[in-house]
């Protein structure tokens, strides 16, 4: 697009953070930190940036990226359809069960993947065999982000067509009335109306004159909010999603640009709570991502321009439109740096904000 200037991503680095199990958590600067190991948090998101990247490249390495993932996402699914979270070096899964956050994201990258055709029958398949056996959980969710994470995947899943069913008619583990049940659409769909309406009504209780937000305060993962009642508004076509979701982005936009027109997100030491300030350090790069994606959706659905140049800018932050005026990107690896902290960079380069850029990157790419 002619507002930015997109240069080659280099996807050798992420990459060298994935091994034969999944993505490492962290990096000690620009190495692997084994002593962190993985999460299903970060694999998830990895599916969705190795989505993209097989999307746009149609290649082997990035194909048995999405192998990869999958197969770690697979392997962390509990019986009742809950997911592990936090797995050790010695590939031994450190939790019972993960968080309602984590299940919400593992189901937004599911159904991402089921919604790119260029991912194979047999990789969708499991992803839809997963999201079958979580679907029952979502109900009972609590948390505002897990339920805004599960609405942005399974809308994806509902958009697209042929998404609900498998490639081949039933896997021979499906036989009669569990075959005519798995992925039932019109659960679906009342589960995505159900969930933007809790999400949409906690709004309107917590809601204020000069407090245009779903909870007393703002913290991480933000634009998850009006991102999925945006979509949500798309598939029930209910106008009172689509103006809670834009009243709301507007509101978070008006706290995460500068003055001088760049994307400032709140930073994660101290957040921002109602009748306070934002707090200025550490900016993270999973907001700039998450928030390009929701203006990028604002755009579609609302038709106005200006939330497209807002998901430019929130590009631009990770090339160095920000406060500190620097680059994330690590010219020699093609990592991306950990956030801004008041001192400067964190110079390590972990999963999130690779994976974070990646995405940014390949669907600022398209626009």
């Amino acid at each position: 697009m002619e507002l930015l200037e997109i240069k080659a991503l280099q996807s050798n680095y992420l990459r060298r953070l994935t091994d034969d199990t999944g993505i490492f958590q962290h990096t000690k600067f620009g190495v692997p930190d084994r002593t962190k190991g993985y999460t299903t948090d970060d694999n998830s998101r990895a599916l969705i940036a190795a989505v993209l990247l097989y999307k746009s490249n149609n290649d082997t390495s990035s194909l048995d990226l999405i192998q990869t993932y999958i197969s770690f996402i697979h392997h962390s699914q509990n019986e009742d359809g809950s997911f592990k979270n936090f797995m050790d070096y010695n590939r031994l899964f450190i939790e019972d069960k993960g968080s309602e956050d984590c299940l919400g994201r593992t189901l937004w990258a599911l159904g991402f993947a089921l919604s790119e055709s260029c991912v194979p029958d047999n990789l969708q398949n499991t992803c839809r065999y997963m999201i079958n056996a979580a679907l029952p959980l979502l109900q009972a969710v609590k948390s505002p982000r897990a339920m805004a994470y599960a609405i942005v995947g399974l809308s994806y899943m509902l958009e697209t067509t042929g998404a609900l069913t498998y490639a081949f008619p039933y896997s021979y583990e499906e036989k009669g009335n569990e075959a005519i049940n798995f992925l039932p659409k019109k659960i679906i769909t009342n589960l995505v109306d159900e969930l933007a309406a809790r999400l949409h009504m906690q709004y309107g209780i917590v809601k204020g004159v000069d407090w245009h937000w779903f909870e007393d305060s703002i913290t991480y993962g933000n634009a998850m909010l009006p991102w999925a009642l945006l979509k949500a508004s798309r598939l029930t076509g209910k106008t009172d999603f689509k103006e809670t979701a834009k009243e709301s982005l507007d509101f978070l936009a008006s706290k995460t640009f500068a003055a001088v027109g760049y994307f400032k997100p709140i930073g994660s030491h101290g957040w921002l709570h109602r009748n306070g300030e934002p707090a200025l350090y550490d900016e993270q790069p999973i907001e700039a991502c998450e928030t390009l994606l929701a203006f990028l959706e604002a755009y579609k659905v609302l038709g106005d321009k200006a939330y497209l140049y807002q998901a430019t800018l929130c590009y631009q932050w990770y090339l160095g439109k920000n406060s500190l005026g620097v680059s994330l990107i690590d010219p020699q690896s093609g990592g991306c740096y950990d956030g801004i902290h008041a001192s400067g960079l964190n110079l390590n380069q972990g999963s999130e904000s690779i994976i974070s850029y990646s995405i940014a990157h390949m669907v600022m790419s398209h626009e």
